[in-house]
């Protein structure tokens, strides 16, 4: 985040008019402050820029960098109206316009933040983070047509894009196509620029659920503890498998690994129905 509010704020002083010193000056403390991790400090000097020149073009950018930092701290709100503000000077911002809609990803407002990515699509059709997430947002309304569209324009701008590939392979699943789906993700587990074992187990856990929706729960518990022993803190092994073992009636098998999955995240609602059938 340091980085980003640096260059903005850089970006901004470079062209700002010596008439406007004391405005320079601020902007230039703010960078200091940032540099500093005092983001209090850089919030009070943005805010007595912007007072000092309320309608300076460049306020775009200190209204950008702070929603930032307000997103740093956890201001989401707070955030959107910064954003929403910078947006107000710049519409056609495609930097502004990826920060909010990411913000809007975190809170949750996911069809606010497709209207976002598109409009960051029209100004730049290849704009892959905007690709990806719209795709992303598509598969989880449902609309598999958008999102194999936007997919299909991600990897053909880049054929190795991680997310991308794992993104189309759980549409293919989600469309009941599990051969198409088996080797895309075969695929990325011999690609050997995906040899961490955290990236490994997420593959070998996502195999699993096409075995599983494929009905081939032994070669699933095969994948299920491969990624297991990859990554002993992969949750959602430890979830999938505790539902295979349920199915198969290894009743206490399973209560162990839905007790993992909850001591590592899992929502304790999400597990509760499936340890009652455990008893």
């Amino acid at each position: 985040m340091k980085k980003v509010i640096v260059s903005f704020l850089l970006a901004a002083t470079s062209v700002f008019p010596a008439a406007s010193q004391t405005y320079n000056e601020l902007c230039e403390q703010a960078i200091a402050a940032t540099e500093q991790d005092s983001l209090q400090q850089a919030e009070d000097l943005i805010r007595q820029a912007l007072k000092l020149e309320p309608k300076n073009p460049h306020n775009a950018l200190l209204f950008s960098n702070l929603g930032t930092i307000q997103r740093s701290q956890g201001r989401l709100e707070q955030a959107l109206e910064s954003y929403t503000f910078a947006l107000n000077f710049t519409p056609r911002s495609v930097p502004v316009l990826l920060n909010r809609a990411t913000l809007y990803m975190e809170m949750g407002k996911e069809d606010h933040a497709r209207v976002d990515y598109s409009l960051v699509i029209d100004l730049d059709k290849d704009n892959q983070e905007a690709l990806r997430m719209r795709a992303y947002i598509y598969m989880k309304m449902r609309d598999y047509k958008l999102a194999r569209a936007d997919y299909l324009s991600l990897l053909k701008l880049n054929p190795t894009d991680f997310n991308g590939r794992l993104g189309l392979a759980t549409l293919e699943q989600k469309e009941g196509k599990y051969p198409e789906a088996l080797a895309l993700l075969n695929g990325l587990l011999t690609d050997k620029d995906y040899t961490q074992r955290e990236t490994q187990a997420v593959l070998y856990v996502a195999r699993a659920g096409v075995e599983i929706d494929a009905g081939q729960p032994d070669l699933a518990l095969i994948d299920l503890e491969e990624a297991i022993k990859l990554d002993a803190l992969q949750a959602e092994a430890y979830l999938m498998r505790g539902q295979l073992y349920l199915s198969q009636q290894k009743k206490k098998l399973a209560k162990e690994d839905l007790e993992k999955a909850v001591s590592l995240g899992v929502a304790p609602g999400d597990v509760r129905d499936l340890l009652q059938q455990c008893k």
